[in-house]
């Protein structure tokens, strides 16, 4: 996980895991996402993506009972 996102809390991580998957699921393309969820949450793309891949590998909701 990048630095950025360790500052993060892992409730706060957790919550802009969830906001990206729905802007996916909403029919947003992974980078458009990304993006759209780095400017609403204020921190770098970078982040947003090494908080994605947490979640997937933690198994986060929506995808598991994390």
């Amino acid at each position: 996980m990048s630095d950025e996102a360790e500052v993060l809390t892992l409730e706060r991580r957790r919550e802009l895991f969830v906001a990206v998957v729905a802007a996916q699921d909403e029919g947003l393309s992974v980078w458009d996402s990304r993006e759209l969820i780095a400017r609403r949450f204020g921190v770098d793309v970078e982040v947003v993506r090494a908080v994605e891949n947490e979640g997937l590998n933690r198994k986060w909701p929506p995808f598991g009972k994390g």
